[in-house]
């Protein structure tokens, strides 16, 4: 689960280190996944179900917009954001799986929500690497919605009987399909591409998805669920600690304040849920 996380961690400082737009990096990146997948990846696979192939589509939305908002905004803003999928989970999980709420999961949802909105205080710093820091923190929020989808769609594939065997590694191979389908139209044509370039989204493909999610594969098996839902919070931990040695990028005094909030609550439903 660390390895999992510390892997996971590094896609924005990455991602902001491709000087290729953000398209091409998510269609490039995704094109090289999708074959380490099949070979890292253990399990069956069954693209035909209709299932699959919709929970792919939330993955798939998840990574387009995670890239997306990594090339326009701060690699700090644009993980922590995403981790607000948590907040839509009571509206989205009685009508989609029929897991009901708690009330407890109201109270984390608004101050999530509370914490999520501290991002949007006061005129964002722009760097080189975050020149559309508003509109990115926006594809962040997006991208943490399709992650709530995501997580909904995997819960469903691991307790239906009809697809536990198969239903992970399909729809991940899903998601990266539908990125290469959605991204690399818009990435064309790829002018002057360089020998880094070519590196860094290798790196991306195999090693940032695909190993990482071999990694997270095996942990789970082996961890309770509070170990590994605090060990992989080591990547919102370490993300922007890449960003920082690799670019320079400070995140604002609010956005900190937010990002601290949304850890604490997060961290918080970990151990409660646990302990029930």
């Amino acid at each position: 689960m660390l390895g999992a996380a510390l892997l996971f961690s590094t896609g924005g400082a990455a991602i902001k280190t491709a000087t290729l737009d953000g398209w091409q990096v998510a269609g490039l990146r995704a094109l090289f996944a999708l074959v380490a997948i099949m070979v890292l990846v253990p399990g069956p696979v069954a693209l035909q179900r209709r299932s699959t192939a919709m929970v792919g589509a939330a993955q798939a939305a998840t990574m387009l917009l995670f890239v997306l908002a990594n090339k326009l905004t701060t690699s700090a803003n644009a993980i922590f954001l995403q981790c607000t999928g948590p907040l839509y989970l009571p509206l989205l999980g009685p009508l989609l799986i029929g897991e009901r709420a708690k009330r407890s999961d109201w109270w984390a949802m608004a101050v999530i929500g509370g914490g999520m909105a501290l991002f949007f205080v006061g005129t964002p710093a722009t760097y080189a690497t975050a020149p559309q820091p508003r509109l990115g923190d926006a594809l962040a929020i997006g991208s943490g919605f399709a992650w709530s989808l995501t997580v909904l769609g995997y819960r469903w594939t691991a307790r239906s009987t009809e697809h536990r065997d198969f239903g992970a590694k399909s729809a991940m191979l899903w998601g990266n399909a539908l990125v290469v389908v959605a991204a690399l139209p818009m990435a064309l044509p790829l002018v002057d591409v360089s020998i880094a370039d070519w590196s860094v989204l290798v790196y991306l493909g195999v090693v940032q998805t695909a190993l990482a999610y071999r990694l997270l594969a095996r942990g789970l098996r082996r961890l309770p669920a509070m170990e590994a839902a605090l060990l992989g919070f080591f990547e919102p931990v370490l993300n922007p600690i890449w960003a920082y040695l690799v670019h320079a990028e400070v995140p604002s005094a609010w956005a900190m304040a937010g990002a601290s909030v949304i850890a604490v609550v997060t961290i918080s439903r970990a151990v409660l849920g646990s302990r029930r």
